[in-house]
């Protein structure tokens, strides 16, 4: 039998709804609920429990909520046996908390941050993204460059082979999708997000989390998480505080970082929080390890 890894989710997991039945499953679960909405200082569990939707995916509150359905959770399951984890953009900050390496309290106040600062450097540097499937990495860097010329335009999340999302300057981006499209990408489309995630243009979000980083208590990971800047294991509080800096300007290497999980003993892996997104990545990347996903309370045995 090989290791068992904690995957966390991201942004665009969130649903109307997201953490209910956990709510009013558990007098446990309720506590973190009601402790989230005490940290917040608003009733975050208003938005997820009732919506609307428009609400819920605005980034300053999908990525406290996320996180907050996720840790409790991981905290439902209580003595759940792992030897790694990883989370994908956001859920890094999920997965250091199931490693003990940030508190729930703090873990929270720095996501809600996260969030906020993403959200405001969408507003004064304006990007979108969007995902190419189909095409080889190395053709759609060489499309984002010749794009560049445009405006920024970057290669943003590498989520499974043939799966990538770019992000950057709506004039370069759109650029890039059309010269995708005639490079022979099977689907190319633009999402619906706040900003240019994980490219350059997030520098003002990466300086305004730092301020919030450099005054948060990280401890030494007693598991190793595996970071999405460099797809290998970390553990240590200063390489984890600059490493969630980075995050913010530099690419998900998601596939790279299951593939050296993997080639580390790895081969259970189980999505904890809501939705199934890295479920169905871990299956493109590798059909021949176990996956599993705990959202709801039925899922908890």
């Amino acid at each position: 039998m090989g290791k068992t890894a904690l995957l966390f989710p991201g942004q665009g997991s969130q649903y109307v709804g997201m953490g209910k039945d956990l709510y009013e499953a558990s007098d446990k679960a309720k506590a973190l609920f009601d402790k989230a909405n005490e940290v917040l200082s608003f009733p975050i569990t208003d938005i997820m429990f009732n919506g609307p939707m428009e609400e819920l995916k605005q980034t300053s509150v999908t990525q406290p909520a996320i996180f907050l359905h996720s840790a409790v959770v991981f905290n439902l399951l209580e003595d759940i046996d792992f030897e790694g984890a990883a989370g994908h953009s956001l859920g890094e900050f999920s997965a250091l908390y199931a490693a003990g390496a940030l508190s729930f309290e703090d873990a929270l106040t720095l996501v809600r941050k996260r969030g906020e600062a993403m959200l405001a450097a969408g507003e004064v540097k304006h990007g979108t993204m969007a995902a190419v499937i189909g095409l080889d990495k190395e053709v759609l860097r060489e499309k984002c460059n010749k794009a560049s010329n445009l405006g920024v335009v970057e290669c943003a999340n590498f989520n499974s082979p043939g799966q990538i999302v770019i992000s950057g300057s709506p004039e370069a981006v759109y650029e890039a999708m059309k010269l995708a499209k005639e490079a022979g990408a099977k689907i190319v489309k633009e999402l619906v997000v706040s900003g240019a995630f994980h490219s350059e243009l997030m520098m003002p979000a990466r300086d305004e989390l730092e301020k919030t980083l450099n005054v948060t208590e990280i401890n030494d990971a007693v598991k190793p998480v595996y970071a999405n800047v460099t797809a290998k294991p970390v553990s240590v509080p200063d390489e984890i505080r600059s490493l969630l800096l980075k995050q913010l300007t530099s690419p998900v290497r998601w596939e790279e970082t299951v593939v050296n999980m993997i080639d580390d003993g790895f081969d259970n892996f189980i999505e904890i929080g809501p939705g199934k997104v890295l479920q169905g990545l871990v299956k493109r990347i590798n059909r021949n390890v176990r996956f599993s996903g705990v959202d709801k309370i039925s899922d908890i045995k």
